[in-house]
């Protein structure tokens, strides 16, 4: 009788220890599955980093193309996710930290009114230009500011990292720089600046928004600039696609039919 009873047991402890076993093995196939999931959305989708402070070509909305994230910029970046068959995901980042973070893997792809500059190069790969600007400067309608020179002197307001913060450094004036385009507007309407290099676009913007201000140009002292879209350093099968959508987007003149959508939009 004990011996019966001694191998009922057995047979119970036999049969825990395989449920217990069995359990484990679902636990680490649903985990399995988990990871398998996360890992094909990941793959299916393309994350753009951006500073969402640069209108018309990337601002919030809540009306926003994805994520309450709109713009010519962010209008693009969904046609090349779409034309490579992702689903576009936008990480809003400070513009001079945009790098950093497509080098830590943060993003896939950087898309940000960006410039070429040898120290960029130094640090990532660009795309082919997708749009041609240039830099030109905001005054109020009475100023007597009339090239680039006469900002000699005068209280000068650019964009930290842009463009304009360069141009203005190699005049060798000196500049009070502003992390968002939107804060400089305000500086120059109640007179505590009175001038805003800026690029192109962005400019006119601002101007058919704020009534009292105008757009001075100067190509001798401002060339044009071309916007390309940075990948990680060596990513070429991505920069590859890129291209080809880009190249794709100028042929069917995509590009020139979205910039003109944004021309007549009004920015919150």
């Amino acid at each position: 009788m004990k011996s019966f009873i001694k191998i009922i047991k057995m047979g119970l402890a036999a049969v825990l220890v395989l449920s217990l076993a069995a359990c484990g093995a679902s636990g680490n196939v649903e985990k399995m599955q988990e990871a398998s999931t996360e890992e094909v959305s990941k793959a299916d989708t393309i994350c753009f980093g951006t500073n969402a402070e640069f209108p018309p070509f990337e601002y919030t909305s809540e009306n926003g193309i994805i994520e309450g994230f709109d713009g010519i910029d962010i209008a693009i970046a969904k046609h090349i996710a779409e034309d490579n068959g992702k689903t576009l995901s936008i990480s809003n980042i400070d513009f001079n930290l945009l790098l950093k973070s497509l080098q830590n893997d943060n993003v896939d792809a950087v898309i940000a009114g960006m410039t070429i500059t040898d120290e960029r190069k130094e640090l990532v790969d660009f795309s082919e230009p997708y749009y041609t600007a240039t830099q030109v400067m905001i005054v109020k309608e009475d100023s007597d500011i009339q090239k680039a020179a006469d900002m000699k002197g005068k209280n000068i307001v650019v964009i930290q990292g842009y463009t304009g913060e360069k141009c203005v450094q190699d005049l060798g004036f000196s500049y009070a720089a502003y992390k968002k385009g939107s804060e400089t507007i305000p500086e120059l309407m109640n007179g505590n600046c009175d001038v805003i290099v800026i690029d192109s676009v962005t400019a006119q913007k601002f101007v058919d928004d704020n009534k009292g201000i105008k757009i001075v140009e100067d190509s001798d002292a401002f060339e044009t600039e071309e916007y390309v879209i940075a990948v990680k350093k060596g990513n070429k099968e991505l920069l590859d696609k890129i291209n080809a959508s880009i190249s794709k987007m100028k042929e069917e003149g995509t590009i020139s039919e979205i910039s003109q959508q944004y021309m007549d939009v009004e920015v919150p």
